[in-house]
């Protein structure tokens, strides 16, 4: 009938969605992540198209977000609880549910996604056979999907693929590549390729493409013209210390967020030796994944500049695509 609905699933690979989208924020020049809404706009109109139909008659019934998570002492310890909340704030607004589960520590202290893909999977079928979705779309790279694939088109539902193909040289000079599978490309039944879209200048002032992106935040306070000592250093206070680990936080003095160093940074004096609210001096530094702080030394009494005060400077907007750090156990917020 003319008037049936298109009714359309979202399911989203959290891990690949969060590098995607910092590719964007940190990479591209863009310099901004990607709007979920901004998506949902973007599928819709894809879909409708796809499918013959007027956009009207699509909509997104169900969006689900799988990521891993740290536990809450681990994004304590790496300062990430208040960026975690604003994040899930963002998923909540965007009425998108969100399965989680607790990350896995490698041996060498690095954190690692265990099965997440299998539980997307298996949501994903469960939820095709009791809805009846007719197009289900996957924003992935990974060629694990295609048995879901298979499976999703033997209910009768379409399957749409959102993947980028990117890559950037690191701050150390390795190349990172993120590409999408091929079977996974040749398997679905609309394949979309994102990043060449966005950067067609044909599409430049095309409001679908420029809705992927969240508004341009203004320049982050470290980097406005801020009272420093000899060589555009800052000070600031330690405010967290993971000595086992090898690295801490400090708060710079004035506006901005905490800025991370790792032991190697740190001149004279081993990460051992420091100690909560130490007055430190330090160098801010764009990396891969942010603001870090570099050179970092104890500052000294009577030589250093006194910390900055800038009592009259107005708060900046949060993002509210703050780098999430993938913590907590398995939340589904309602509303999708």
């Amino acid at each position: 009938m003319a008037t049936d609905i298109c009714r359309i699933a979202v399911f989203y690979d959290g891990m690949y969605f969060f590098k995607v989208s910092n590719y964007y924020l940190h990479q591209h020049e863009r310099r901004a992540r990607l709007s979920f809404r901004g998506v949902h706009d973007f599928i819709l109109s894809e879909v409708a198209r796809s499918e013959g139909i007027d956009v009207h008659r699509c909509q997104i019934v169900d969006a689900a977000y799988f990521r891993g998570r740290f536990t809450a002492q681990q994004a304590a310890e790496q300062d990430k609880l208040f960026s975690d909340r604003v994040f899930e704030d963002a998923l909540l607004r965007a009425d998108i549910a969100m399965y989680q589960q607790h990350l896995i520590t490698r041996f060498d202290g690095s954190f690692e996604e265990k099965r997440i893909d299998v539980w997307l999977a298996l949501e994903a079928y469960e939820m095709t056979c009791l809805k009846k979705y007719d197009v289900c779309v996957l924003i992935t790279g990974d060629g694990d999907f295609i048995p879901l694939v298979r499976k999703l088109n033997t209910l009768g539902a379409r399957v749409m693929l959102l993947g980028w193909d990117f890559e950037y040289e690191r701050d150390d000079g390795r190349v990172m590549r993120t590409q999408v599978s091929t079977g996974l490309i040749d398997r679905v039944n609309y394949p979309i390729m994102m990043k060449p879209l966005i950067d067609d200048r044909a599409r430049r002032l095309d409001p679908l493409i420029n809705g992927l992106f969240m508004p341009r935040a203004p320049e982050p306070a470290e980097f406005r013209q801020l009272p420093a000592v000899e060589g555009g250093e800052r000070q600031g206070v330690i405010v967290n210390l993971i000595t086992d680990k090898g690295y801490g936080f400090i708060k710079p003095d004035g506006s901005g967020d905490n800025c991370f160093f790792h032991a190697s940074d740190l001149e004279d004096i081993s990460i051992e030796e420091c100690r909560y609210d130490d007055r430190v001096v330090f160098t801010m530094v764009r990396g891969e994944k942010g603001i870090v702080a570099k050179n970092v030394r104890l500052a000294s009494n009577g030589n250093d500049m006194p910390p900055f005060d800038d009592e009259d400077d107005e708060t900046e907007e949060e993002d509210l695509m703050a780098d999430p750090a993938p913590a907590g156990v398995k939340t589904i917020i309602p509303g999708a």
